[in-house]
């Protein structure tokens, strides 16, 4: 697990000072330089209510006006694959990230990426509060997600009539959150994001060949949650986008390759990746082939011999 969620279990901070808090958000999170929004103030009190659900945390922040700033030079492979989305309960705060600025009401939401600069600040006391996941969750493009960090959601979105007042009620449910209730709750409340998010992103203005190119991501994308089913085909593919399956063969014919042909070398790095985990060493080789929906022991040997040399077994014993 990468240090990024450190927010343990329902653990109180908090900070008299600027200096405490400083330490604290960036231990808390992931490390950022935080400073004071008015430089004459020598009064700061903060605290950080927070819970750490397996891969996930929620934090609820209740502090004084200051900012914080996520700078290039703090951005490391380690704790740069997290999404964070910030709920305002109170007060106001800005958030910078991608060329956006989102101004943020209470009852707004936003999105921003941990793997790429951002500042946020806040003019006067405030309450927010904070999920923070990692990004494979969400189950979008990375490129669809660049377009929507800093974007203001929430009120007067359709879908974020819903996500905000769920989101607000875990955040009372704090204290009480714990075990797999609690990751069930996260994992639930990171479920209406994506449902939240794939829906703004349906709803970007396309060229003709951005559309395209745009649409081919979402079906590829829709390929990886799918790839343990094994009713996964072109037809299954197309009606799910509501396409022809014509019309999603040219999709992937335009871009040098076939749906089938993308299905099973996905389906095929997922086996190798599991293969190669010495974590995973005493899983059968078959299991993981069913895994990955190749669930024919003789097939998966055949496929995964002509994609990379040798039978998956000889493989594995290769590391």
């Amino acid at each position: 697990m990468a240090q990024a969620v450190k927010a343990a279990a329902p653990d109180t901070a908090h900070a008299s000072s600027f200096p405490e808090w400083k330490k604290i958000v960036s231990d808390s999170f992931v490390p950022l330089e935080a400073s004071p929004v008015h430089p004459g103030d020598t009064v700061f009190s903060g605290r950080l209510t927070g819970r750490r659900l397996r891969e996930l945390a929620i934090v609820q922040v209740d502090a004084m006006a200051h900012c914080v700033e996520r700078t290039p030079e703090l951005i490391n492979g380690a704790d740069g694959g997290f999404y964070k989305l910030s709920l305002q309960l109170s007060g106001r705060g800005i958030l910078l990230q991608d060329g956006r600025e989102a101004v943020l009401e209470p009852g707004d939401l936003a999105i921003y990426d941990t793997g790429t600069p951002y500042t946020l600040s806040f003019d006067k006391q405030f309450t927010t509060l904070v999920l923070m996941f990692p990004k494979q969750l969400l189950g979008l493009a990375p490129e669809d997600m660049a377009e929507m960090t800093a974007v203001r959601l929430g009120r007067g979105h359709r879908l974020g009539r819903a996500v905000v007042p769920f989101l607000t009620q875990i955040g009372r449910m704090l204290p009480e959150l714990d075990g797999p209730i609690g990751h069930r709750l996260a994992m639930n409340t990171v479920d209406l994001l994506s449902t939240l998010l794939a829906d703004e992103a349906h709803a970007l203005p396309d060229t003709e060949a951005g559309g395209q190119e745009r649409l081919l991501r979402r079906v590829q994308h829709f390929i990886d949650g799918q790839l343990a089913n094994p009713d996964l085909s072109p037809g299954y593919i197309a009606a799910a986008h509501f396409m022809s399956v014509r019309s999603l063969h040219k999709l992937f014919e335009d871009s040098g390759t076939t749906a089938a042909a993308w299905i099973r070398a996905r389906r095929l790095d997922g086996a190798r990746r599991d293969l190669a985990d010495p974590l995973q060493a005493g899983v059968p080789v078959g299991a993981i082939g069913a895994r990955w929906g190749l669930p024919d022991p003789a097939h998966f040997s055949r496929v995964f011999r002509a994609a990379y040399g040798q039978s998956p077994s000889a493989y594995r014993s290769g590391r």
